[in-house]
């Protein structure tokens, strides 16, 4: 039986035979084949009609709100009942009811919108018979617009006393109880739109995520940098190493992918005379979910002419501190009980190869033994490719061993060539480059390095990259032959860098997992 024909055979009886009963059958019949159909929903429902029967429409669009909660109990709170009384003045406010207590002819409740929540108080003697008698039949999670006066009540609390209650958008559904809250987890990622209602920490994470964007861009713009967009369809997946979503475009007939980095395009604008650019970009990549990935993430990348890395590291200790302080009110924070100081010059910086000396605890002897970390890396889980070369073993090793043991800001540098195929060779030693990675809370935060414009050198890395792909490596680079046309028409020296968004939020935010500071997680379908 197909969920149309189960809705059809399941008998819906309502307490009422208001004319207007038959206009909410496919919506119970909907969640009667889905047996989420209750006694709530019913009575919401009868209720709708009777409104309807009073002419009370269920979605107007026409009633002006004037004033916020919040801007309300800012600016009155602490004036006393007295004062309240004397003003003559009249507020306008809408938003949804989140609680409500009812006392026969009088009722308070609780009013929330975008900037808080506010005790209303509802009478008979104030509103007249018809329009108490019209406010009776409102529910929790309804949308009302209030008209009325401040008032203080006997407790203290301050309150609006409504001269006026107008349904605005009804509510089928019951929110979760007051006090237990929303606190399933997978549900509340499912139906964000419920977690946000009653979830009040979690609006204030996403409202403290939109100020950190605005922050960081703020703060590069200040710098001379200039904002772009880059495509998202790419038809050659590059600029990271990652497996790629693939679509298809009709028209051209020919496979696209989705962006997992913008930086190839990013450095073709630094050849076009861009010479400090940045995106804020959304890039996708095809792999599991964690506490840490989501397939779609936000970053932050940006390209800055006549720098190298050691620039950037300076830059980032600033711009860290300056969003901690403007998020958090501290370069000083708290994650997870853990105190991890932001304030510029006491961030750590430390090679790769002796960060798997003093914090992973290899001797050179063991790390730069192939077969010997080959075992090693094997034996703790992880994949090895028949490409893999010690560079890469060693990357491993390093994410085994020692990633998790940085928590206070570090950086770690001069990676090896092999896991840097878009880095520029270190003069010193050209079997490194010069690139860091920041590290904070165990978990990585940033990819920087002074950028690549040697168009001979970068093709022989891009070949190796295929070579690898054909072997099996589904995340190696492609060949771009644009990108490297680019680089023959001469890239100014540069550095560039890549901010995980997302994740740095979950460190401002003090969030344990990246699906707390994702709107809408990615998530299995509903069964």
């Amino acid at each position: 039986m197909d969920t149309q024909q189960k809705a059809k055979s399941k008998s819906i009886k309502l307490a009422t035979k208001s004319s207007h009963a038959s206009y909410f059958t496919p919506m119970l019949q909907s969640l009667a084949a889905k047996d989420e159909l209750n006694e709530v929903v019913k009575n919401c429902v009868v209720k709708s009609c009777e409104l309807l029967d009073a002419g009370v429409p269920l979605y107007p669009n026409d009633f002006v709100k004037e004033d916020d909660a919040g801007a309300l109990r800012a600016e009155y709170e602490a004036l006393s009942a007295e004062e309240l009384e004397a003003l003559d003045e009249t507020f306008r406010c809408a938003g949804r009811i989140v609680s409500h207590r009812s006392f026969g002819k009088v009722a308070f409740f609780h009013l929330a919108d975008r900037s808080g929540r506010i005790q209303c108080y509802a009478s008979q003697e104030h509103m007249g018979h018809e329009a108490y008698r019209i406010f009776r039949k409102l529910d929790v999670g309804d949308i009302v617009g209030i008209v009325g006066r401040l008032f203080r009540t006997k407790t203290g609390e301050l309150t609006l006393q409504c001269d006026s209650v107008r349904l605005l958008s009804k509510s089928f559904r019951s929110l979760p109880e007051k006090y237990k809250g929303l606190t399933n987890v997978e549900l509340r990622y499912r139906q964000r739109y419920v977690d946000l209602i009653v979830n009040p920490k979690v609006r204030d994470i996403f409202r403290k995520r939109s100020k950190i964007v605005h922050e960081v861009r703020n703060f590069l713009e200040e710098r001379g940098f200039v904002e772009v967009e880059t495509p998202m369809m790419h038809p050659i997946a590059g600029g990271a190493a990652a497996t790629p979503f693939v679509t298809h475009h009709n028209a051209l007939d020919i496979d696209l992918y989705m962006r997992i980095a913008p930086e190839l395009y990013l450095k073709r604008l630094l050849v076009g005379g861009f010479e400090r650019v940045f995106e804020l970009n959304r890039n996708f990549r095809n792999e599991g979910t964690s506490t840490r990935h989501n397939p779609e993430f936000t970053m932050c990348e940006f390209y800055w002419a006549y720098a190298t890395f050691y620039d950037l590291m300076d830059l980032t200790e600033e711009l860290f501190s300056h969003l901690a302080q403007e998020v958090c009110g501290s370069t000083v924070i708290t994650y997870q009980g853990e105190t991890i100081d932001l304030t510029p010059g006491k961030w750590q910086r430390i090679t790769f190869y002796e960060a798997l000396e003093k914090i992973g605890g290899h001797s050179p002897e063991f790390y730069n033994d192939f077969d010997r970390v080959k075992t090693y890396v094997q034996e703790h889980g992880e994949k090895v490719l028949t490409t893999d070369r010690l560079g890469k073993l060693q990357s491993k090793l390093f994410e085994l061993d020692v990633e998790s043991k940085l928590i206070q800001p570090t950086f770690v540098y001069h990676y090896p060539i092999d896991v840097s195929p878009l880095s520029r060779r270190n003069r010193e030693n050209p079997e490194l480059t010069d690139r860091f990675e920041l590290f904070i809370t165990g978990r990585e935060l940033s990819n920087a390095f002074s950028e690549l414009n040697d168009p001979i050198d970068q093709r022989m890395r891009f070949e190796e990259q295929v070579r690898e792909k054909e072997a099996g490596d589904e995340e190696a680079c492609s060949m771009d032959e644009d990108y490297l046309r680019a680089l023959e028409y001469g890239m100014p020296p540069a550095a560039g860098q890549g901010i995980g968004i997302d994740r740095l939020v979950m460190l401002l935010t003090d969030s344990p997992s990246i699906r707390e500071v994702l709107l809408f997680p990615l998530l299995k379908p509903e069964a």
